[in-house]
């Protein structure tokens, strides 16, 4: 079988890595493409650890060379960056996977919490790439707007009970350290992060407008959801606990199960959920208990993976009408 050609622009960051691991192995797609802001080195150059594996040079990134080689192109670049490539992508025939929030978030979200748009009219139909609740969208689609970390993690532990919550709705997340980027700063120094944990944007952080918006969007009711991300010292993974007061008579487990019966990639556990079993994977563990009108939801992710590069993927199959799960990882790190 013919493989598909695809590339990444923006192959110098964690989740630029993380795209290359799946890719190297997908039985269906070909890496054709790799593109950065300077070009001139091998991916092996640049990452150690894949010598011997891939010797492919890394170009200045060039949007009618890509276009040249590739069918799907995924964009691990900072917003307002990437909104600039998938413009010129698109009007060259080229499908795009973008992994920054240039695409996620309508008009006015966007521009109130990052930047001006300068893309508007592909914006306008751009495609939420959480494949829960956008799988039909998805497979017609030309653009896919990667979900974050945080609000991967939120949305598919709050959905399922949007109907039941009464009032505002408190989100605690923690996440390892990768999810700041790969670029240093004081926060993420060793002596600043080792054998410490802070909580960071408390209430104002920008992931918590995307969430209130999807939460609209795919649960059909308004809620405010206070958010507060915490960073903690460890390389990987992410841990969501969802507060809220609800009414109405459910079973929480069972209203989880019920929600992603068909879900491959949602697994409902029977206590709560835990980063060392999903990291690695393109899994989303999730538990939920009830006292009275109070309930507890716990979601844990790959923040990596399943909150950027291997759901990056999922999309991408999606998108060429390949089984979602072609070429995801499935076996956690655990010993």
């Amino acid at each position: 079988m013919k493989k598909i050609p695809v590339g990444i622009i923006g192959v110098g960051g964690y989740t630029g890595l993380e795209l290359l691991k799946i890719l190297l192995s997908h039985p269906c797609f070909e890496l054709a493409y790799l593109g950065n802001s300077a070009g001139g080195v091998r991916a092996d150059e640049l990452y150690p650890a894949l010598r011997g594996l891939l010797d492919m040079q890394v170009l200045a990134s060039d949007p009618k060379e890509v276009a040249r080689r590739c069918e799907l192109v995924f964009l691990a670049l900072p917003h307002k960056s990437a909104m600039e490539f998938a413009k010129e992508l698109l009007s060259l025939g080229v499908k795009v996977v973008d992994l920054s929030a240039d695409y996620r978030l309508d008009l006015q979200n966007y521009e109130a919490n990052y930047c001006p748009h300068t893309d508007i009219d592909n914006l306008s139909h751009a495609i939420y790439g959480l494949p829960e609740y956008q799988k039909e969208d998805i497979a017609k689609a030309s653009l896919v707007a990667n979900p974050g970390c945080y609000p991967t993690a939120t949305l598919l532990a709050l959905l399922p009970f949007v109907k039941y919550i009464e009032g505002s709705v408190f989100v605690d997340a923690k996440s390892g350290v990768s999810g700041a980027g790969k670029n240093p700063s004081e926060k993420t120094h060793y002596c600043k992060i080792n054998e410490n944990m802070f909580a960071y944007s408390p209430l104002e952080h920008r992931h918590q407008i995307e969430i209130e918006e999807k939460v609209s969007k795919f649960g059909g009711k308004d809620l405010q959801v206070n958010f507060i991300p915490h960073l903690c010292p460890f390389s990987r993974g992410m841990l969501v606990s969802v507060y809220a007061r609800v009414s109405g008579e459910f079973d929480p487990l069972e209203v989880l199960r019920g929600a992603y019966r068909d879900s491959v990639f949602v697994r409902v556990v029977g206590s709560s959920s835990e980063v060392k079993n999903v990291a690695g994977t393109n899994f989303c563990d999730l538990f939920a208990k009830r006292r009275g009108d109070d309930l507890f939801i716990s979601s844990a992710i790959d923040n990596l993976l399943r909150g950027a590069s291997s759901q990056a993927i999922v999309n991408a199959n999606l998108m060429f009408s390949l089984p979602l799960e072609c070429g995801i990882p499935r076996i956690a790190y655990v010993p």
